[in-house]
Order: C-alpha cells, then sequence, then structure tokens
C-alpha cells in the first residue's frame, strides 16, 4: 500500500519546519502545497525539501484550502499511490498519528477515514473558540441529517482518503467551505465513511478566513450557501429529505 502525505501551506513559517521535520518520522512520501505564503514560508522549505526528500508544490496566487485538497488527490493519482492523507501545518495536527490512519486504511473498511477532534476530549490541548466549535455542531448536525451520516467532526482536516474512490467525485470549492461540497459528493458516489479519534488541540485563536468570514455568522451562513448548492447539485440523487427546505440564494 503505496500512501502520501500532503500538507497545504499558508503563511506557516513559525511552524513549518517542525511540523515537516515530525512528519518525515512517520511518512515516506509527502509533498507540500505552498499557497503563495508571503511570509517567508517559501524560503523555509526551498531550503528544506531538498535534505528531508519532500516535493514542494508553490503557486504563484493564493488559491484556497479546497483547491489544494482537489490538489492532493491529484497528486495522489498521479503519483499511483493508494491513499492520500492531508494535515495541517499549524501543530493542531500530531504528525504522530499518521500511523493509525494508516492502520485503518490497511484495514479496508472504508474508503475515507476522517479524524475526528471531538470523539476524545480527555487529552485536549486548549479548546476551540466558541463561535467554531458552535458552527461545526450546527453544520455537522445538517449534514449528518440530510445525508444519513454520524459524523462528530464535519470540518477536521486531518483525513485519509482512498484515492481511486475520490477520483470521480465533482469537487471545485476552493475555499475553506470545501468540506460541505466534499460530504454531498461522497455520500452520492455512496463511499465507505469513518471517523478516527485525533488528540484537539487548538494553540491559537488568531486564524483569518478572509473574505468577511472572520464574522461567524457570515461564515455560517455561507457554509450553509455551498452545503445546499451541493445538494441542489446532487437533488436527482438524494433522498428527498436530503434536500427539503434548501435556501434559495443562488449559487455561485
Amino acid at each position: 500500500m503505496r500512501s502520501l502525505v500532503v500538507i497545504p501551506v499558508f503563511n506557516e513559517v513559525s511552524t513549518v519546519e517542525r511540523v515537516l521535520r515530525r512528519v518525515r518520522a512517520f511518512a515516506g512520501d509527502v509533498a507540500v502545497i505552498d499557497d503563495a505564503s508571503t511570509d517567508g514560508t517559501s524560503e523555509v522549505l526551498a531550503h528544506l525539501s531538498p535534505g528531508l526528500g519532500i516535493r514542494v508544490v508553490v503557486r504563484e496566487r493564493n488559491a484556497g484550502y479546497g483547491r489544494a485538497m482537489q490538489d492532493a488527490f491529484a497528486l495522489g493519482a498521479r503519483g499511483g499511490y493508494d491513499w492520500v492523507i492531508t494535515m495541517d501545518c499549524d501543530e493542531q495536527h500530531e504528525p504522530d498519528w499518521i500511523p493509525r490512519f494508516l492502520c485503518e486504511a490497511r484495514a479496508g473498511r472504508f474508503d475515507v477515514i476522517s479524524g475526528s477532534r471531538y470523539l476524545n476530549v480527555e487529552d485536549a490541548e486548549g479548546s476551540p473558540p466558541e463561535d467554531r466549535r458552535s458552527i461545526n455542531l450546527r453544520i455537522t448536525t445538517e449534514i449528518n441529517d440530510r445525508l444519513g451520516l454520524s459524523l462528530t467532526d464535519g470540518f477536521c482536516g486531518f483525513k485519509a482518503y482512498r484515492v481511486a474512490a475520490v477520483q470521480g467525485l465533482e469537487l471545485n470549492e476552493d475555499g475553506y467551505a470545501f468540506p460541505m461540497q466534499f460530504w454531498v459528493e461522497a455520500v452520492v458516489a455512496g463511499l465507505r465513511i469513518g471517523e478516527i479519534p485525533v488528540r484537539l488541540i487548538y494553540t491559537s485563536a488568531n486564524r483569518s478566513f478572509g473574505g468577511g468570514l472572520d464574522d461567524p455568522e457570515v461564515r455560517y451562513g455561507h457554509y450553509r450557501r455551498v452545503l445546499h448548492c451541493a445538494l441542489k447539485r446532487r437533488a436527482d440523487r438524494l433522498p428527498e429529505a436530503a434536500v427539503d427546505g434548501l435556501m434559495c440564494s443562488p449559487c455561485s
């Protein structure tokens, strides 16, 4: 079983070296997608990558988290990998957990193995801002209700994907709302979805979502709109309950 760890990076100069050195201890093949960083991250990557044997994809313009996920799947397919593992570079995802994802992947039960920060919070470090936890809970609940899933964390970016299983998904959401579209596509495609616990770590609450999304209600509305647009697009392949009472705002 061949696996590739893909790490989207945007302005992570303070953490990128520590994270990559730890990841290399648990992963043979690693790729970084530098989403047009401007804080010195690109220079650190250029210095580190040859010695660590890490592939770096550098974008000239910022394209967004969702685009990085789409690129991760493409990298996995082009490289002939069986699985792609995605994780963040802000030290809130622990590289030590990579073997657990690989172990679950080898078991062959799932096509998508999603980390959940809320399955076991006994060893949590810090806590998410209230607005983030509330939005996660509300959106995850709606995803479960509409799609018949039982997720506990609809937003965690620490995941393993069976490459062959995600190749047929129609994904074009480039921003942070990418998971909203992904879950709809995964259910429509009949993918087997499972969760494993990962440690809840919040060392900083300073992330900016951009585009006005730092306002929690604007962000919540945006996430719901993307979810509902994804549901509308697949309405002919979903139960009536999944598309009942969708928002009427036009999709973009």
